[in-house]
Parts: structure tokens; sequence; C-alpha cells
């Protein structure tokens, strides 16, 4: 029977032919198999079908070492301990997961696995093929040497940090107060002014409450374009004075909605510019809260900055 397709997509391969592998050492005469043990926590993984596309994805970020073993194999009784003792000397510069060859014949299939154990590395998704059979320790350090070498020629150089299980569950997000949850409860409803409302409502318990006022300025934001013309309002502007008050606010509000955050920073500030009195505070106070919108260290805020002062003084 025609064994069916392997789901796991696994195409092409790294350059490895410089790597240089030693003699394979032979299998200690009459030593019982044994299923290996369960390793170094954190940097040694068991992976079946189901789990070996999540592994695939980690190869982005750190090397994987695939040992490829079989309970029925001497060998693999040799070779897999050697591989869990360097797992853990490396520190967690690679990943290593084995997979259960009888358990899981896919996997095993679609690296073309003649015998077991079968070593190969996966770097950014690409299967590497290392070596067979059972080698000594030594022997597998010079492998994961030259390994490592590749792997950060091409750009991927993590590390799993030891003690944590690579497949660990996130740690969960701390609880937010009350009135922040509720805040991004109404956003999540589409309820800006119930958002808007909340924000509020901590900024009066705690005005110095950063994620409230920023949280605000987004919504105030949100609400102040909702329903705009985007074309419309950016013709207008273009068409009015630089001091025309009413146009470039709104205008602003639509670049910086839209995260040109350089355009509407200076649009602004050619309304201070350009005018005096009320009109130039409201421009200024809503270019400050604007600031909110930008990452801590937005360059175009950062200028914005810098220029506003020099407008002012």
């Amino acid at each position: 029977m025609t064994q069916p397709a392997s789901p796991l997509n696994l195409r092409g391969a790294v350059d490895l032919s410089a790597l240089s592998a030693p003699a394979p050492r032979p299998p200690v005469p009459g030593q019982g198999a044994s299923v290996p043990g369960q390793g170094a926590e954190g940097v040694v993984v068991d992976i079946t079908e189901a789990t070996f596309n999540d592994v695939v994805q980690q190869s982005a970020q750190v090397p994987v070492i695939v040992d490829l073993w079989s309970p029925s194999s001497a060998a693999s009784a040799q070779l897999s301990p050697a591989l869990e003792q360097l797992a853990g000397e490396y520190g967690g510069r690679f990943l290593l997961a084995r997979v259960d060859v009888d358990a899981n014949p896919q996997i095993a299939q679609a690296f073309q696995v003649q015998s077991v154990p079968s070593v190969l590395a996966i770097i950014k998704g690409q299967p590497l093929p290392l070596f067979q059979g059972a080698y000594s320790v030594e022997q597998i350090r010079q492998v994961i040497d030259e390994l490592l070498r590749v792997a950060a020629e091409n750009g991927v150089s993590g590390t799993v940090q030891p003690g944590e299980p690579a497949d660990a569950e996130p740690e969960p997000e701390p609880e937010l107060p009350p009135l922040i949850q509720a805040a991004y409860d109404a956003i999540e409803a589409d309820d800006l002014d119930g958002a808007a409302a909340a924000f509020e409502q901590a900024l009066k318990e705690n005005p110095a409450d950063g994620e409230a006022r920023a949280g605000l300025a987004q919504v105030n934001l949100l609400r102040r374009i909702d329903g705009v013309d985007a074309v419309e309002v950016l013709t207008a502007a273009r068409d009015a004075a630089p001091g025309d008050l009413g146009a470039q606010l709104v205008a602003a509000d639509v670049e910086i909605g839209a995260g040109q955050l350089a355009a509407g920073y200076n649009r602004l500030l050619g309304v201070i510019r350009t005018t005096a009195g009320a009109d130039r505070e409201e421009a200024r106070a809503r270019l400050v809260e604007l600031f909110l919108l930008a990452p801590d260290d937005s360059p175009e805020a950062l200028r914005a900055r810098r220029d506003l002062a020099v407008a002012l003084y």
C-alpha cells in the first residue's frame, strides 16, 4: 500500500558539505535497548507528529538537533544519553528534539530515514543531515560546534533557557486594574464612549496613571476620526492656510491614525508657528496628547518634541 504523503512540508537543505563527520562508532555488542530518559528539562523535548511543526518553527530562532531513535535499537540507547548530556552542557544553544520513529513513522518518512539512530538538524525550517549511528561524546561535540557555526552564519543564534520546558505555556499576563480592564473590554465591544469614561475615572483616582492617560488619548483619537473621510479632510487641509486650526487639527488626527506620525506632528507644529493665543495653545495641547500614542523610542516624537520647544521659546 502506498504511504500517504507526509504533512510535515520540509523543504531543501542548507549546505553543510563542509561539515566533516568522523566514522561512526559501532554499538556495544549485547547492550540492551532502552527508551531514552526525559533529559535536561527545557533543552530536550520529546516530539510527535502532532507537535513536530512547532519545533520546526522554533528552528527560526535556535538550532534544533533531531534524534531519530527506536526503543528496539541498542545504538539508540547508547547515542541518546550522549546527546542529552551535550544538550545540557551547551546551555540551551540548541534544542534537542527526540523522535521515536516507531511511534511516529511520518516523521521518519519525511526525513527519508534509512536506519536508526539518525541525527539531523533543522535551521530556519530546513533539514540538515548530520550523521547516523552511535557517535562518542567527543565526536558529537565536533559536529555540534560546526552546526552552531553554520547556524550563526545563517542568522540563527538564539538559545533555549535551561530549566524551562521549550514548549511551556507563557506566563499568564498580570491582571489589569478593574477600570483599565473595563476600558479595554469597552473597546473590544466598540463602545468608545464607555472606554473613555473608564479611562477618565482611572485618571481621577490616579492622575499619574500613564496607561490610562495613553489609553484615553487613543480612544479620543478614534472618536474624533470615526466616520471621517480621510481624502476629503486632507484635501481641505492642503487648501487651507497653515494656521487654519480646525482644518489642520482633524487632518493631523487622520495622519496619526494612519501611523504617519511625522506628517501629523509637523502639521501641528506648523499651526503652532503661525498662530497665537487660544489657537496656539489648543494646537500645542493636541500635539502633546498625540505624543502619547508614539512608542517611547519613536524618533518622530523625539524630533517633534525638540521642534515644539524651539517653536514655543
